[in-house]
């Protein structure tokens, strides 16, 4: 018995091998191949899991949690203005902003640390705090709140990586290189387990171990970008681990690609590697899926897909000094996502979580009212597109967001209804059509008044901070 149960194990395993080995072979004979050229990259379509998607979480984590702060006194993003550089509210930039002189964060550091005390110290401290995290545990949050897709910050501009990268750096001591954890392994696994999707950020324009800086005023942007051979050997090195090792849905690179880089061989690599993965417009190069605003608004459709980027608060590594006023809303985040989706872009919105892992409770409050939200009215964002036009407003003034899926178009109010019907202005139906209001099991009466469509609401519904409304059939403004 046991040796022919043993046969039936050994015919399904050579089954099942022959199987994938037909499916590798169909694959490869079907997939394009991409070279090295804007031509053959251009040629790349959006995957349509990342059209669909809408919203992701991006983390920054790294030796900046350790000490996790920033001055709240700049609360606009010029990076080009002399008093953002010298008040940074990025908490992520602590290395470049504590060698300022006279900057709040050089004295944050000396009050608290010390003078003489060096950033690359937070390395012991992080990988002490890193063995409480529970990537099961970030995953699982990812899920409840809506994201489709994950992006985490795998080396940041200080060089310290998220993973054992077996790239060596010859500028930091091997015990302050990397993480003792291999953090983007573990929760690359955790996020799939999910039913998400595992993207990477990589600086590439910035290594302060290569050329350190500081950045004082603007040109500097320019001048601390590492552009020796060395430095594009190593980049080109790494961002291969990252692919190879990991497999991610998105490559993200930040700021450049050095000059003695390849970044359009890489980024053909990944494409044959990954045919359905995305890489974003900072490789420096005439190519991307998309564009990746950040802490921007557009204010009209794009026709190129587009990804705002943005933290819950003014940072996007975790700046304890940030409060409720400097963090979104719940009703803000849920406009923000509407109004992004509603001109054919994403929203990639970062936490910043503490060296430990644990996310603040002040950016847990509005992700988790944006999850709720999206259970009852996902269908208005996921896998839609735009509509004819992605702005409105009722006659009351209450601000419409448009989005479509095949017959079906979506009103999202950005706001409650004061009255008993509601009036979305420039919108006509079909005499056929179908109004629901989500969240509400009924048909809705409704009428046409000449150019607008007039809705009677229930007696009854949810509180929300937005509202959708799905209207089944010809639609027309």
């Amino acid at each position: 018995m046991f040796v022919e149960r043993a046969w039936v194990l050994q015919r399904f395993v050579r089954g099942l091998v022959l199987s994938l080995l037909v499916i590798a072979s169909v694959r490869s004979q079907t997939a394009p191949r991409y070279e090295a050229t804007i031509d053959s990259l251009s040629r790349h379509p959006l995957p349509q899991w990342y059209a669909d998607a809408k919203f992701g979480i991006f983390i920054h984590w790294g030796l900046y949690s350790v000490p996790g702060w920033a001055p709240l006194i700049h609360p606009e993003h010029d990076f080009t203005s002399q008093e953002y550089i010298t008040h940074n509210p990025y908490a992520e930039w602590y290395l470049n902003s504590m060698r300022l002189d006279g900057s709040p964060t050089q004295v944050y550091h000396r009050e608290h640390y010390g003078a003489d005390y060096g950033y690359y110290n937070f390395a012991a401290i992080f990988n002490r705090e890193i063995k409480k995290w529970n990537p099961s545990a970030w995953a699982k949050l990812f899920r409840e709140v809506g994201a489709k897709y994950v992006v985490l910050t795998t080396k940041h501009h200080d060089g310290f990586t998220l993973w054992p990268s077996s790239t060596e750096n010859p500028y930091l001591p091997k015990d302050r290189q990397h993480a003792v954890r291999d953090i983007v392994g573990e929760l690359a696994s955790s996020v799939r387990e999910q039913g998400l999707r595992m993207g990477v950020y990589y600086s590439g324009g910035y290594d302060w171990t290569f050329v350190p800086g500081p950045i004082r005023e603007a040109g500097d942007y320019q001048k601390v970008k590492p552009q020796g051979e060395a430095y594009g050997k190593y980049v080109d090195a790494q961002m291969r681990e990252l692919i190879e090792r990991y497999h991610p849905a998105v490559l993200w690179n930040d700021i450049d690609y050095p000059k003695s880089g390849q970044p359009l061989a890489i980024i053909a690599e990944y494409y044959n590697t990954i045919p359905d993965g995305v890489v974003d417009d900072r490789f420096g190069v005439k190519h991307s899926d998309f564009e990746s605003p950040e802490y921007e608004n557009r204010d009209k459709i794009s026709e190129k897909k587009w990804e705002e980027c943005r933290g819950l608060g003014r940072s996007f590594g975790y700046n304890r000094a940030e409060g409720e006023a400097e963090t979104i809303s719940a009703r803000d985040l849920i406009h923000l996502l509407v109004d992004i989706v509603s001109k054919n872009g994403n929203l990639l919105l970062d936490i910043g979580p503490e060296a430990d892992g644990t996310v603040p409770e002040v950016q847990m409050k509005p992700l988790l009212a944006l999850g709720a939200w999206l259970r009852m009215n996902g269908e208005a964002v996921y896998g839609t597109h735009p509509w004819k036009r992605a702005v409105g407003e009722t006659t009351e003034g209450t601000q419409v967001r448009f989005t479509q899926r095949d017959s079906e178009v979506y009103a999202t109010l950005l706001g409650r209804p004061r009255a008993e019907t509601v009036t979305i202005k420039s919108v006509s139906l079909a005499p056929d059509s179908k109004v629901v209001l989500l969240g509400c099991p009924e048909q809705l009466t409704w009428r046409q008044k000449v150019h607008d469509v007039e809705i009677d609401l229930p007696s009854s519904f949810p509180e929300q901070d937005a509202y959708v409304v799905r209207m089944t059939g010809s639609v027309d403004q």
